[in-house]
């Protein structure tokens, strides 16, 4: 089999770049060949530190506070984490092979050689982060919507499939593919991360390196390694400017203003606004959490708890409805046992009470967003008439 192997010579260090397919046995084969060949004085792997310790520990997902994880506002980017882990997982699966065998391989290689080890990658949260930051509310319903979809897409996949992925045609016809439909997640998931990877793995200890990286990064890493790549601000999450924190305010601003004003030229106009506002903001967001099978107080929370957390850009009803249905419906341990195999169906996706929670806390703050859309076009209308 021919092996995915790149070597090139960069500041006085020898770099043997080993592209690999992240569920393919053959791939982690591959690696311990290879590695065992270089004789490497530091070996990088495509993986930041929280990756490595959850890589280590397959049962991460039990050792979850999902309470904390709201209070975080972590929910996107651990609904994200769980579909990644589930696909690779039931991927992995039908080849009969485990998710990061290759990484694995590669970190119990520097282990017995007794050489550096370094994680090369930048921290999933802050991609996550910069992702987000970059997408509107419409585009970001889309990304979610294209990421819950993907969970359910049973397509067969052949170990002649995943090998075939790794060339080099093949990869640029997909990433023109992703960039067509989401050209932010594109750079920031794989250029931006192609950069980082470059730079770390120059930058390694040692004049020997072998990398062990997803072969879908090799051509980008190719052309940003003879690069002076700025890791720090790329491993930076941006400042919010004081316009878009502002602009959290305006809306809130401008809707009690419009009531004010209105309710000064007549009580009853000025009423009609706040029960729009009360209406639509809770009424939409409890339609949210009753399509996610909620417990009533659930329901409850987020009815009381929307018009007030949409005056209030720090706030989302789906805090609320989702610490709710949290507290009265904690997850097991056999929910966060098994995660990844849950989430594989629709069913299941919707009763592990640990995703039925994140569904919770997104279907709620989606639902009072459409409220605040709708009730603020009633408001403005109304002030509009009062003037």
């Amino acid at each position: 089999m021919e092996k995915e192997l790149t070597q090139i010579q960069i500041n006085n260090k020898e770099i043997t770049i080993i592209g690999t397919a992240h569920v393919s046995k053959y791939s982690a084969e591959e690696v311990r060949e290879i590695i065992e060949q270089v004789q490497p004085d530091c070996i990088c792997i495509e993986l930041d530190d929280q990756r490595f310790q959850n890589l280590k520990n397959p049962k991460k997902f039990s050792d979850m506070d999902i309470v904390q994880v709201i209070k975080d506002k972590k929910v996107g980017s651990l609904l994200v984490n769980i579909i990644l882990s589930s696909y690779q997982k039931r991927t992995a699966d039908k080849l009969k092979a485990t998710a990061g065998m290759e990484m694995m391989e590669g970190i119990k290689c520097a282990e017995e050689l007794g050489c550096d080890l370094r994680m090369i990658d930048r921290n999933i949260q802050t991609t996550f982060s910069r992702i987000w930051r970059s997408h509107s509310f419409i585009q970001k319903c889309k990304l979610i919507s294209s990421l819950i979809l993907s969970i359910f897409d049973d397509e067969e996949i052949t170990e002649e499939d995943i090998e075939n992925l790794k060339q080099s045609d093949m990869l640029d016809a997909a990433l023109k593919e992703v960039s067509k439909e989401f050209p932010v997640v594109a750079r920031v998931l794989i250029h931006e991360r192609d950069e980082v990877l470059a730079q770390n793995m120059k930058t390694a200890p040692g004049n020997k390196i072998v990398a062990v990286v997803g072969a879908a990064h090799v051509p980008g890493i190719l052309q940003a390694i003879h690069q002076e790549i700025d890791v720090n601000e790329l491993c930076s999450v941006p400042e919010k400017t004081l316009l878009s924190k502002l602009s959290g305010w305006i809306i809130p601003i401008l809707i009690i203003g419009m009531i004010g004003y209105t309710m000064l030229q007549s009580t009853q106009m000025g009423l009609d606004q706040i029960k729009s506002w009360f209406l639509w903001n809770g009424t939409l967001s409890a339609i949210g959490t009753l399509l996610c099978a909620s417990h009533p107080l659930t329901v409850l929370t987020a009815l009381i708890a929307a018009p007030f957390t949409s005056l209030n850009p720090l706030l989302a009803a789906g805090w609320f409805a989702g610490l709710a249905e949290a507290l009265i419906r904690k997850p097991k341990v056999s929910d966060f046992e098994n995660l990844t195999e849950d989430v594989a169906t629709f069913k299941g996706f919707y009763k592990n009470r640990v995703t039925h929670i994140l569904l919770v806390v997104i279907m709620a703050n989606l639902f009072s967003t459409i409220g605040t859309i709708i009730s603020g076009l009633d408001i403005v209308k109304t002030f509009v008439s009062a003037l």
